[in-house]
């Protein structure tokens, strides 16, 4: 990292799933989270069919679980990038997750029914910037497509960059549709970034992951406050890499790494 570099993060998902929270207006963007504990896991599992545990603090999707009940038991079973297990004592669940964590601090999130583009699920991010004394702006849109029977849709798991309008013409959503959605994107987006540099001062940069569920509410999934990357647009869209490139250098960041 550049000793350069000037923009302040805020440290644990945690802490930035709840200064979201006491935004009234983000609040039903929000999938419930709380931090991981045995009595946490015992609620959840039985209040939602689809979890996610995962470190408070990671990039990369490194550590995420995914935590499924059964439709007609009460068998879970617990996906990870490289394995899968199933339980059906909550105790045995407990302690195989507590081993995997480690001494890592984690957290439980309510897992959204994704909606999907050619069978594989899709998180859009959308990169928000600002120069030093300047007002929010997002600087640009796109998605990451999961490889198939992933977990994860991030980059660096396998997943593949496309870009947004791609995979609203492969949804094939009307026009009309698609503006909607990109109006609420960018409010959303905007909305986000004021109220968590409200809370920290000295940020100049955010990536917000989204997701639509298979219905097409929206849904904030997670916010990357530490140098989110976007080297990869630089091949499959120039014109948008250049422009973050340029807010990027506003705040002495020097490459899209």
């Amino acid at each position: 990292m550049s000793k350069n570099y000037d923009s302040k993060r805020i440290k644990g998902k945690l802490r930035v799933y709840e200064y979201l929270r006491s935004n009234k207006g983000l609040q039903s963007y929000l999938p419930y989270t709380v931090g991981f504990s045995e009595k946490a896991l015992i609620r959840t599992t039985s209040q939602y069919r689809l979890l996610y545990v995962k470190p408070n603090q990671g990039t990369h999707g490194k550590g995420v679980m995914q935590l499924k009940r059964g439709r007609d038991s009460n068998k879970i079973t617990v996906r990870s990038t490289s394995s899968k297990k199933t339980f059906s004592n909550s105790s045995k669940l407990y302690a195989y997750l507590k081993k995997e964590a480690s001494s890592r601090r984690m957290l439980i999130q309510k897992g959204i029914e994704l909606e999907k583009t050619n069978g594989n699920p899709y998180y859009i991010r959308a990169m928000v910037q600002r120069k030093p004394s300047g007002k929010w702006v997002c600087t640009g849109m796109f998605t990451k497509v999961a490889p198939p029977k992933k977990i994860v849709t991030n980059y660096y798991q396998g997943g593949k960059i496309v870009l947004l309008n791609r995979v609203f013409q492969q949804l094939n959503l009307t026009n009309k549709q698609k503006k909607a959605r990109l109006r609420l994107l960018s409010r959303v987006s905007l909305q986000v970034a004021n109220t968590l540099s409200a809370r920290q001062r000295g940020m100049y940069e955010m990536g917000i992951d989204f997701a639509f569920d298979r219905m097409g509410r929206l849904w904030i999934i997670e916010v990357n406050t530490r140098r989110p990357q976007f080297y990869p647009l630089k091949r499959i869209c120039p014109t948008m890499y250049k422009k973050m490139l340029s807010y990027a250098k506003s705040y002495g960041r020097k490459s899209a790494y």
